[in-house]
């Protein structure tokens, strides 16, 4: 078995155009619809993930800025800027790129940002709108993982589902949002015991560890589809959590890096702010 390459890239290039009208249509009612990413410091890795933000806004034109702030900057000045932009009736989305600085409250920024603008979907309000299963901003990243499974085809109604790792941005809003989609979901983590007997039951499985290759071939289900959310640094190349080679002769769908969940993730980034400025408009 050979499996089949979920290419996120691909699908977030088809997303573009009917992004794209979207903002037309914004645009037609007087709305010009805008994001803007407050950085702080000097992280390389941020800086890459801000620079892909203002290029997909640039090409679905959608007016971005970026506010980077210093190294040193204090929290409330911090909160300042968000209030600013809060209160700014042409921004729609505003995103606080992570991670802030150590000395920075990275709680107290988010739930700083109006719900109606929080792109990134991580404030409580949106968080706990989620749980009950109500409309509001959902985390880009699972979020790209639903699109990238239903584009494929793939059943999720009654499915299976596993997903490792237990973070507030990808771990537990991914087991929420395919809970949603009525797949039984087992969420599994550092302490979880016997992990492999329990992949291997699962027909959609999500690695989002942290572990570079720390899924192999024989913690899959034959013809499962293995979705990586990693992204790590080995010896100057960028791999995930997957053993991407052994586990694509097992597998029947798998996501490469990169390539796979990165571009959805920007993709579900623009669906937001496209979304906040529609509501905004009303």
């Amino acid at each position: 078995m050979s499996a089949i390459i979920l290419s996120g890239k691909e699908l977030a290039a088809q997303l573009e155009t009917p992004q794209a009208q979207r903002v037309r249509d914004l645009q037609a009612r007087g709305v010009s619809p805008k994001l803007v990413v407050v950085m702080a410091g000097d992280n390389p890795a941020s800086a890459i993930y801000v620079r892909n933000k203002a290029r997909a806004c640039e090409r679905l034109g959608i007016l971005s800025d970026t506010i980077h702030l210093s190294q040193t900057v204090s929290q409330q000045e911090l909160l300042r800027v968000i209030d600013g932009l809060n209160a700014d009736p042409t921004v729609h989305g505003i995103l606080i790129q992570l991670p802030l600085p150590e000395h920075l409250d990275e709680d107290a920024a988010l739930l700083r940002v109006n719900p109606a603008k929080d792109v990134d979907g991580f404030h409580l309000y949106n968080a706990g709108r989620l749980l009950r299963g109500e409309d509001g901003m959902r985390p880009c990243t699972p979020q790209g993982i639903v699109r990238l499974l239903k584009s494929a085809g793939i059943a999720l109604d009654g499915a299976r589902a596993v997903v490792i790792g237990r973070s507030n941005i990808v771990g537990k809003p991914a087991a929420l949002m395919l809970t949603q989609e009525n797949c039984t979901v087992t969420l599994c983590h550092s302490h979880t015991r016997d992990l492999a007997q329990i992949t291997c039951q699962a027909d959609i499985l999500v690695a989002a560890v942290g572990k570079p290759r720390f899924v192999t071939a024989d913690m899959v289900k034959p013809g499962a589809a293995v979705i990586d959310v990693g992204i790590n640094r080995v010896d100057g190349k960028v791999v995930g959590d997957v053993d991407f080679d052994a586990v694509s002769a097992v597998a029947g769908f798998i996501t490469p890096v990169p390539g796979g969940v990165g571009p959805m993730t920007v993709s579900m980034l623009m669906e937001n702010t496209l979304e906040a400025a529609w509501k905004a408009s009303r």
